[in-house]
């Protein structure tokens, strides 16, 4: 990885330079590709020198503790934040070569799930999963459309809810609908900011679980930010741990949990439950 600072191998658990970012082997290009992100408010830099990349398929989780830069960085991907340097490029698109229409028809294809989910109050879940329909595929007959909101609302579970106001709903429910309404555009590319928070430990998991039965269903490719090591072990096919504004460790969940480096271990240091989840999901 391309980093400024040492960082600790998950692996060897030694300091090891600086060093150019391996990009896969196989000759697929990544979906996502970040090189030297950096960003600061004021003096205080939150990222630096961040690089990483996704493949086409994979979930990788980002770990880190508050103020650690995560939620700047998933900001930084989808535009609602401006990095002060380095390049991003999705789907094979370097997003500052991009216009204003490109932009936005990049974004159709970038699904985003905000940590609560950020359904209108006054609209039906029917008409909450219809409002990007309406907005994005105005081509689409009637009939096309109401197929869909019935089989994104069967992903999760809650065909009953279609005529609901979301203040009717559970938390539980509130994050599936906005799952399905993420769903809807049949997005290439998912950014999960903390999908599971505010949510108890059953319902967590449900919600992990749904996260990597829509992976494996849509191909889907995925950054998911997130502090819920039970949501990690579940959804996570490679981590990235930040710390201070860099990637601080990179790995799969078994790697990480077996570091010799104690503050990585910090992250795993909880509860057995999560080896049954692993388990479940053959993760």
């Amino acid at each position: 990885m391309d980093q400024t600072n040492n960082t600790i191998s998950p692996t060897t658990d030694r300091a090891v330079q600086p060093q150019v970012e391996k990009l896969p082997a196989n000759g697929q290009q990544p979906v996502i590709v970040v090189r030297g992100l950096t960003k600061s408010f004021g003096e205080h830099e939150v990222l630096h020198s961040i690089s990483l990349h996704v493949k086409k398929g994979e979930n990788l989780v980002v770990l880190g503790k508050s103020g650690s830069g995560k939620s700047v960085f998933i900001k930084c991907l989808v535009r609602l934040e401006w990095p002060d340097c380095g390049t991003i490029s999705i789907l094979g698109k370097d997003l500052d070569s991009l216009n204003y229409q490109e932009t936005n028809d990049l974004r159709i294809r970038i699904g985003f799930l905000f940590q609560n989910a950020a359904l209108y109050d006054s609209m039906t879940v029917r008409e909450n999963l219809a409002f990007p329909l309406r907005q994005h595929k105005k081509r689409m007959s009637a009939k096309k459309k109401e197929a869909l909101i019935l089989e994104m609302l069967d992903n999760v579970g809650l065909v009953d809810s279609i005529d609901q106001l979301p203040s009717k709903l559970s938390g539980g429910q509130v994050k599936r609908i906005g799952l399905a309404r993420t769903l809807i555009l049949q997005p290439e590319v998912m950014l999960y900011d903390e999908p599971t928070t505010g949510l108890d430990t059953i319902t967590a998991k449900e919600i992990s679980e749904l996260i990597v039965k829509m992976q494996k269903k849509y191909h889907i490719s995925s950054i998911i930010i997130t502090h819920d090591m039970i949501c990690a072990g579940i959804t996570a096919d490679r981590i990235i741990i930040l710390r201070d504004g860099i990637v601080y460790a990179e790995g799969s969940y078994a790697q990480l949990e077996n570091s010799q480096d104690e503050w990585i271990r910090s992250f795993f240091d909880f509860s057995d439950n999560i080896n049954t989840a692993q388990n479940a999901t053959g993760k």
